[in-house]
């Protein structure tokens, strides 16, 4: 099956695969247009396709590659949306950052190819060499392709499905039936095994203050909402280590962060701010339970008197070192590599956190990042692409077995 599959996965079919869902836009919230292109790939594999309406203008497409019967289905999953839109002002000077695909020294660079856009190109290249190998397998073979799975969620002004993220799509997903016995994830990983990721919290604290015209506050500036959040923002600076050890992971050190602060009027400083939000980023370990953390998070918000919210709460996802799927792929990754993937747990969310939740046993696995060039922007290398390829393909037989 080895020698099989690495003379089936093509290079220059995988590239034009990536390149092609590179250069479609797919941000957050307008991901129909991709959802389109990956239904004719699909369909023209032969695969039974299924198009899920999350929301209008937010599909899920599946295809399916039916077992002969008698054997586990894997599901390789893998988002469409990108974490920006290319249109950001300070991305604009960047190639890497734009839905436009292109090659340059042995690696693609776009918006969207390593968080990952790569991946699915890697799923549909697997399935074809599979199918080109002649390979019959006994269990289901699917790929989904599935909106709104970068870490984004609606708050206060900011609404609309293109802040709709967190899992959107996969949750829509398996809550319509689509399942599997287990599941492929194919986030950047350096090709390591992730057995864990951390989940999520976003916690508010808000600091109130009068509402008056600023000639009229001469010795009220301790009452300023700003004035007054500096002390709350001392507090928890003092509080977030504090955070990262109660929510470590075995020895992987918890972590947190402050996100964003808002308050006042740019446009009209001449009024004192009524009220001055700070928002934090609390990391939970995947064998902590939410609502213990939420509540670890709201003891500490009572203590410092302020108003309080959490707005997204995200659970982790962990699976057995020993789940025949980390072995599976562990051994295809040893088989094209020639040595063993390491493990990790990383700080990250991904859509495992919905897959797990429905009893689907989830790995993250994919290529090298291609960390975000400071010129170029998002890229992979391509000989990465098509070896992990050719990983998916072997561990999908091992996993569902050929018939």
């Amino acid at each position: 099956m080895l020698d099989s599959f690495a003379a089936a996965v093509q290079e220059e079919r995988l590239v034009a695969t990536a390149l092609a869902l590179v250069s479609i836009p797919s941000p957050t919230g307008d991901e129909q247009a991709m959802g389109e292109h990956v239904r004719e790939v699909l369909t023209s594999l032969g695969l039974q396709v299924a198009w899920q309406e999350v929301e209008e203008g937010r599909p899920n497409v599946v295809g399916t590659l039916e077992g002969a019967g008698g054997g586990p289905s894997l599901m390789f999953n893998g988002h469409m949306d990108t974490s920006y839109s290319g249109r950001e002002p300070w991305l604009q000077e960047i190639p890497g950052f734009k839905p436009e695909g292109f090659v340059r020294d042995g690696r693609i660079y776009g918006l969207g190819i390593s968080n990952m856009k790569g991946a699915l190109a890697c799923y549909v290249e697997a399935v074809r060499a599979l199918q080109d190998a002649g390979v019959r397998l006994r269990g289901d073979v699917l790929v989904a392709a599935v909106s709104g799975e970068i870490e984004k969620s609606e708050w206060g002004e900011f609404r609309g499905r293109q802040y709709r993220g967190y899992g959107a799509g996969s949750r829509y997903l398996v809550e319509r039936g689509c399942t599997a016995d287990m599941c492929v994830l194919g986030e950047p990983t350096e090709q390591k095994l992730v057995l864990a990721h951390f989940g999520t919290i976003w916690l508010r604290l808000s600091t109130t203050g009068p509402f008056v015209h600023t000639a009229f506050s001469r010795g009220r500036l301790e009452e300023n909402s700003i004035v007054r959040m500096r002390g709350v923002l001392d507090e928890v600076l003092e509080w977030l280590p504090r955070w990262e050890e109660e929510m470590s992971y075995g020895d992987v050190r918890g972590i947190a962060s402050i996100g964003a602060v808002a308050g006042g009027f740019p446009w009209r400083v001449s009024r004192t701010p009524h009220r001055t939000d700070l928002f934090l980023d609390l990391r939970v370990p995947p064998d902590v339970p939410m609502a213990d953390a939420k509540r670890r998070a709201l003891d500490f918000a009572r203590g410092l008197d302020v108003e309080a919210e959490i707005y997204v709460s995200a659970p982790g996802a962990e699976i057995a070192e020993h789940h025949p799927l980390v072995e599976a792929v562990g051994e295809a990754h040893e088989a094209i590599f020639g040595n063993r993937p390491e493990r990790d747990v990383v700080h990250w969310f991904s859509d495992a956190s919905a897959l797990a939740a429905h009893g689907i046993p989830t790995l993250n696995y994919g290529t090298s990042s291609g960390l975000p060039d400071a010129e170029l922007g998002e890229n992979l290398e391509i000989a990465g692409l098509v070896a992990t390829a050719k990983v998916y393909a072997l561990a999908a037989a091992r996993v569902c077995r050929v018939a």
